[in-house]
């Protein structure tokens, strides 16, 4: 079965669109902890993830995230293609985004100077556990759960939910996000549970620079 023929069976999104964003795109390294999502090694030596079970975990993050107060998630991207997609995760669901340097103490220290204010969350979501380390250790430190999208190459210690992705792609993560914002929005009522919203994943894609 090729990856364009995996079944589609009742997805968030069609599989092409999945494909077409890549988020199916992993690397060419393999962690233990990301083995149960992986779907195949491609010849080249790229891993490939199994999107039914990112569709899966968005669905059980999207129904997570709306038991919380919007204002005590907290929502991080280290990476300059996640900055966009996590800031309008952010606009349409309510939750504080970091999309610059994630200062230490943030999480951890009300005493906390510089343009960053202490923050008291109960879900932090990270676009990738290595890249936003500190913002992870400080949720370990303080007891609050962890939602991450997670590469292939991964560790996912101290990440209480995975969402399997490409967390690198310009596409990917925009695709990722506006599928969550929107099972957030249908999970809390916002919307219905078929509904769509009066957004689209071009509105969390990062702008191409272009000189």
């Amino acid at each position: 079965m090729s990856e364009g023929e995996i079944a589609e069976v009742d997805l968030l999104t069609p599989m092409d669109k999945y494909l077409a964003a890549g988020c199916h795109i992993g690397t060419q390294v393999k962690t233990q902890d990301m083995s149960p999502f992986v779907y195949r090694q491609r010849p080249i030596g790229l891993y490939v993830l199994d999107v039914r079970k990112t569709d899966e975990r968005i669905r059980i993050a999207g129904r997570f995230i709306a038991r919380f107060d919007p204002d005590k998630v907290v929502v991080v991207s280290g990476r300059v293609y996640g900055k966009r997609p996590v800031m309008s995760f952010a606009r349409y669901t309510g939750a504080h985004a970091f999309t610059d340097r994630f200062i230490p103490g943030t999480l951890t220290n009300p005493n906390i100077a510089g343009p960053r204010d202490y923050v008291e969350p109960e879900l932090v979501i990270l676009t990738d556990p290595r890249t936003d380390q500190q913002a992870l250790n400080e949720a370990s430190r303080i007891g609050v759960p962890v939602i991450a999208l997670c590469d292939t190459d991964n560790v996912t210690t101290n990440v209480d939910l995975v969402i399997p992705s490409n967390n690198r792609g310009r596409k990917a993560l925009a695709l990722v996000y506006f599928l969550l914002t929107q099972q957030v929005l249908r999970e809390r009522g916002e919307i219905p549970m078929d509904g769509t919203v009066p957004f689209t994943p071009e509105d969390f894609e990062p702008q191409i620079q272009r000189f």
